[in-house]
């Protein structure tokens, strides 16, 4: 006889969400460069590819959403970094004092 999971006490949780994607968006975008504007109601978020010694930036996806979720996007960007870190070790951001053969400051990516 199978057994009957127990029931959970309180309320329900909110259904589990069904991920789809194209195959286009699959494949993803590089991008080295995020710029953010935002005002009352939303932010925008301009994500690009900086290319080394080209001046411009080229956008290459832009998403706009609301300062609530922005919020929470920023708590799961932590949350995720975090768990990155105790798996892969600690990410550096300390190159502006690095310096190449050539004598150029190096950039992350």
């Amino acid at each position: 006889m199978a057994e009957v999971p127990p029931k959970a006490d309180g309320p329900p949780g909110p259904p589990a969400l069904q991920f789809s994607i194209d195959d286009a968006v699959a494949s993803g975008v590089y991008a080295n460069l995020l710029n953010i504007m935002h005002n009352p109601a939303e932010f925008v978020f301009d994500f690009g590819r900086a290319v080394p010694g080209r001046s411009d930036v080229r956008v290459l996806s832009r998403v706009l959403t609301t300062p609530v979720h922005a919020k929470q996007f920023l708590n799961a960007l932590a949350q995720n970094l975090a768990v990155y870190e105790k798996n892969f070790g600690p990410i550096r951001t300390d190159f502006e004092g690095s310096r190449t053969d050539s004598g150029a400051p190096v950039r992350p990516n």
